[in-house]
């Protein structure tokens, strides 16, 4: 016996319709390319949306096709996350940091049909225009009077222009909810870059689980700031929550340096605010240089890679903020777990609340998920069995766009490639990913731990833990540290630095100081770069 609901469609589309007609006044602020502030509505964003599915008619777009964007995070962006899904094609966000032939790469194999871009990026495109096979139209998400006469792109049009002559009137079309919405592509490390290819019903599910109150806990009451762009899965689901719940969007453009993002926070208000440690690292080190302090944040959901001990202290203590450690990946929309305290948590000293936020926390709502040994036998949740997680979920991806790599899956479950524990509780740690964790003389060493350590000590800036080759120990670790201007530190002071935090087969063997530590296009450290630039190094013993 079926139950007698009404049948809905979980669109994108119900999304800004909803925000424009509950909370149709909520704020979108953003700091524009041009440099000044842009102030409009969920009302204005709808309307919008709906010039931009006109557009996108006019130019004759089938259901489906591909429209690129290579842009920061503000307004248009956010018109675009809605006019081009809620119209029934696919929002395809390339991350504008990976190099021009990939970018080019990624294109063609996407069959990406339009792409909008902000002016920042126009070296960009006029590097891989004639090289995008199946792009038919290029646009710039400028006002007709800012865009040059000849930027070498064959008819170029200015969004401004090219909506701006569409009417607001458009119904959204209602389609199966398990048709393509968007699509992100991984970062590539190993071989080409794969598809995760996101629906209506699982960027919905996402938004909606994402949004509850121990997950990111976001409501009409915030003032949310996406700092992680929103060519990074999606900005980690945030427009689409901020739009169901009617938070206060604050968008920081191209600005991302320190100064500009502490500024954008104390002058629009912002109370919730979401990027990877490195951003947050140089917030930190303008706020500490000039001895300012928040007014109204009150939290920080951290991602993208692991957040450092010192960095949630300096958060909690010294400014007052809740850090949110978070882990996910673009194969999970991205959204996996959060690390919200349990009210058995509450009554816990300092020290002991910390050994629980440095985890990246509990599964959220629709996602399960697992550790297993080499053997693929399921291993217990008690904090200390550590082995391969595996996750499953209505937003986790069952194959990549194209049938790349072919199936994923193992038994119906997603190997993330981390290695885990999961604790009673529920809640999981990262030890390491499952290409970095240090195998020597048949004990593990987590790469994780050993940064955390030498990123406590005052001088240093930014730590990498990699293996090196050992002729008796297979492997052993080595640091490579960056240390903070105007800052000191010797080798045998931060080797010092460990005795008494960790065991001693744990302690690096060396550290090598290096001018900077090479960084993906999310802000992840790239170890397999780091490898190469040390390929010659020599352990001092080996």
């Amino acid at each position: 016996m079926l139950g007698l609901m009404q049948s809905h469609q979980l669109l994108i589309s119900s999304l800004i319709e909803f925000a424009e007609r509950h909370h149709g006044e909520g704020e979108v602020v953003s700091r524009r390319v041009e440099g000044d502030i842009h102030r409009c509505t969920y009302k204005d964003v709808g309307q919008r949306a709906r010039q931009v599915a006109n557009a996108l008619d006019d130019l004759k777009l089938g259901f489906s096709e591909r429209v690129a964007t290579l842009a920061w995070n503000g307004y248009r962006h956010l018109e675009l996350y809605f006019g081009v899904s809620g119209s029934g094609r696919v929002l395809h966000t390339l991350n504008p940091r990976l190099h021009p032939d990939q970018i080019a790469w990624i294109a063609n194999h996407a069959e990406d049909t339009v792409l909008c871009f902000d002016m920042t990026f126009l070296p960009i495109v006029k590097a891989i225009h004639s090289r995008c096979t199946t792009i038919k139209h290029f646009v710039a998400l400028v006002d007709a009077d800012k865009l040059p006469a000849d930027t070498g792109i064959p008819g170029l049009l200015s969004y401004e222009a090219w909506i701006g002559k569409q009417s607001s009137n458009y119904q959204w079309p209602s389609f199966d909810e398990n048709s393509a919405s968007s699509m992100c592509y991984t970062s590539g490390t190993t071989g080409n870059p794969k598809a995760a290819l996101y629906s209506h019903r699982s960027t919905m599910l996402h938004a909606l689980s994402g949004a509850l109150p121990d997950a990111l806990s976001m409501s009409a009451r915030d003032a949310v700031l996406p700092v992680v762009p929103m060519f990074h899965v999606n900005a980690w689901g945030l427009p689409y929550s901020a739009a169901m719940t009617g938070a206060k969007l604050v968008f920081p453009g191209p600005a991302m340096d320190g100064k500009s993002i502490f500024e954008l926070i104390e002058s629009e208000r912002v109370t919730f605010a979401a990027g990877v440690p490195t951003v947050w690292q140089m917030m930190l080190a303008h706020m500490q240089a000039g001895d300012l302090r928040f007014s109204t944040l009150k939290r920080t959901v951290i991602g993208g890679s692991a957040c450092p001990p010192a960095m949630i202290t300096a958060f909690n203590d010294v400014y007052g903020v809740e850090v949110l450690h978070a882990w996910g990946m673009t194969e999970m929309s991205p959204l996996g777990t959060v690390c919200t305290l349990k009210n058995k948590h509450l009554p816990m000293t300092p020290e002991e609340k910390m050994k629980v936020r440095l985890k990246q926390g509990r599964g959220i709502f629709g996602v399960d998920m697992k550790i297993v040994d080499d053997e693929g036998h399921e291993l217990p949740w008690d904090g200390k069995a550590y082995g391969d997680l595996l996750v499953k979920g209505p937003w986790i991806i069952s194959e990549y766009f194209k049938g790349e790599g072919g199936s994923p899956l193992v038994d119906g479950w997603f190997p993330t490639g981390d290695v885990a524990t999961i604790d009673a509780d529920g809640y999981m740690q990262i030890t390491d990913r499952s290409k970095d964790v240090i195998k020597s003389g048949g004990e593990w060493i987590s790469s994780i731990d050993v940064e955390n350590i030498a990123m406590a000590h005052p001088a240093v800036a930014m730590a990498a833990c990699i293996g090196m080759k050992h002729p008796k120990w297979d492997e052993r670790p080595i640091i490579a540290v960056v240390t903070k201007p105007g800052c000191e530190v010797s080798r045998d002071e931060l080797l010092k630095f460990y005795e008494g935090k960790t065991a001693k087969f744990q302690i690096p063997d060396d550290v090598v100081f290096v001018d900077a530590i090479p960084l993906g296009g999310t802000g992840k450290m790239q170890k397999s770069k780091l490898r190469e630039l040390l390929k010659d190094y020599k352990l001092p013993d080996a």
